[in-house]
């Protein structure tokens, strides 16, 4: 594994800290008038998910740890477990739930296409498309003179996220949703 100085590290990075994997969340460089410059590093544990502030000096190098990427297919839900196929193999892999993440799971339609993220052949992430199709199940009809402002009203879509969504779309349109944070983008195509 690459070795990197304590200041190239960059938010993003996935690196070897403390007998663990951690990933770079925030950085700030901080050069004090005494004594010399250092990174403020902010990482998340990629195993168990634990948060550490770490300060790093340029004299400090840390190992740079390259994850394998790969894409799976969204079967089924299979009760307390979420099941993925490897398109090129046909390899299956079942993953918990509550690792998966609630928010993460609910957004997952059959056939989508995710990205998982191994180390030493152990999922460490994965990673939805950045926007999906849903239909509006739930909302309040329109009240005229509404649509002037930019105003949002709220909408339950069919996946049970509640979201919020402008005052001319309605039941049963379909809209995309980023599955960052569950916000409307536009109505689908």
């Amino acid at each position: 594994m690459p070795k990197i100085n304590g200041n190239e590290i960059r938010p993003g990075n996935v690196i070897e800290h403390q007998g663990s994997i951690w990933t770079a969340v925030k950085t700030d460089h901080v050069k004090p008038g005494k004594g010399g410059a250092f990174a403020q590093v902010e990482l998340k544990n990629l195993i168990d998910g634990r948060k550490l502030n770490e300060r790093f000096r340029s004299a400090d190098t840390v190992e740079r740890i390259r994850l394998e990427q790969k894409e799976y297919q969204y079967l089924y839900d299979n009760g307390d477990t979420l099941a993925f196929m490897d398109g090129e193999s046909y390899e299956q892999i079942e993953l918990a739930k509550d690792w998966v993440g609630e928010e993460s799971a609910a957004y997952l339609q059959d056939g989508m296409e995710v990205t998982l993220e191994f180390y030493e052949e152990k999922p460490i992430s994965l990673t939805l498309p950045q926007h999906v199709t849903l239909e509006i199940t739930d909302t309040e009809p329109v009240v005229k003179g509404q649509t002037a402002a930019n105003s949002f009203k709220p909408a339950m879509l069919e996946n049970g996220v509640r979201t919020t969504v402008p005052p001319f779309v309605g039941v049963g349109e379909k809209i995309v949703v980023a599955t960052e944070d569950g916000s409307y983008v536009r109505r689908a195509d």
